[in-house]
């Protein structure tokens, strides 16, 4: 047998053998079917609206200006929020229940300025990139002073995915600028179009006995996403990478270690929210603790985004 047909019967032989199949495991709540959509009155002094402002869970209708806690065990958090600041309660609403084209619904996430102006008292613009997270969102915010400690990231988690799973679609405004404003700062003009971003981070935790939280990286999936879809891409997998992977091909610096003056922040045993520090690269084969899911319609320092940039999502789940 010459080698051609050799390496042609061989090929033949290794299509006819089983492969191993992906399995999915939806993260509860990930098909966006369900919405919580509560009923917030704005103080009189800033106009006296009435918003809607929602949460992902089981669907039901709330009504009052009472911090939400979460509801059905949904693992969901989203950057839609109540604040109250020096008695004054406003509401931000950048993550919004979308329907697909054919039926069924889905999130939808985009970049937008809140306003809140208040004559003798406030008169304030934040940029809002609408995000949606595993964990949860410590209301009522009291500042605009360092975000990530009003977000209690991550859920506890012990498996060992091989990639998060999820339906996409994305808009971005024509134009190349970005706006930062955080409110009573300086609100400018940066050049450079946002963009979209989805990662996975998978930690192994520890607390010590000051009740401080570390972390190393077990796992890591990381994308920027830039430009304007087509319409849907349906079943986009974002491959986890387990153990060190900064001297790896595909290895961006966005996919690094959190730095330590941009952690993100959980509970201690304490009940005290605690910045979670990560200090390295883990084993390949360690065994994480807990998850981190995030989806943004924005990828820049808080307060910075392109207003208008929209990222809609559906059917998260995890591959095996």
């Amino acid at each position: 047998m010459s080698v051609r047909l050799f390496i042609f019967a061989a090929l033949l032989a290794l299509s006819g053998m089983p492969m191993a199949a992906e399995t999915r495991e939806p993260i509860r709540y990930g098909d966006f079917e369900n919405w919580v959509t509560r009923n917030i009155h704005e103080s009189a002094v800033i106009g006296g609206k009435d918003r809607q402002v929602y949460a992902i869970g089981p669907n039901a209708t709330v009504n009052g200006n009472e911090p939400y806690k979460g509801s059905g065990g949904s693992p969901w958090a989203t950057s839609n929020v109540m604040a109250k600041v020096a008695g004054v309660t406003k509401c931000s609403n950048a993550v919004f229940p979308d329907t697909r084209p054919g039926g069924g619904r889905c999130a939808k996430l985009t970049s937008m300025i809140e306003h809140c102006k208040a004559i003798g008292l406030i008169n304030i613009d934040v940029m809002v990139a609408g995000t949606l997270f595993l964990g949860k969102m410590i209301e009522p915010i009291k500042s605009t002073s360092n975000p990530y400690s009003k977000m209690e990231m991550g859920v506890p988690f012990t498996k060992r995915p091989t990639a998060l799973c999820f339906d996409y679609r994305l808009e971005v405004p024509s134009g190349n600028q970005r706006i930062y404003s955080s409110g009573f700062g300086h609100k400018r003009t940066m050049k450079g179009s946002d963009k979209a971003e989805v990662f996975i981070f998978l930690q192994r935790r520890w607390e010590d006995a000051d009740g401080n939280i570390y972390a190393k990286r077990v796992g890591t999936g990381r994308e920027l996403f830039g430009h304007t879809t087509g319409g849907w891409v349906n079943g986009h997998h974002l491959d986890l990478h387990y153990g060190d992977i900064s001297k790896e091909s595909y290895y961006k610096p966005y996919m690094g270690l959190i730095p330590a003056e941009k952690s993100y922040y959980a509970r201690n045993s304490r009940g005290k929210m605690v910045p979670v520090k990560e200090v390295g690269w883990d084993a390949p084969d360690a065994t994480p603790t807990h998850m981190i899911v995030m989806f943004s319609a924005g990828s820049g320092e808080p307060y910075v985004g392109t207003p208008g940039l929209t990222l809609w999502v559906d059917n998260v789940a995890l591959a095996y």
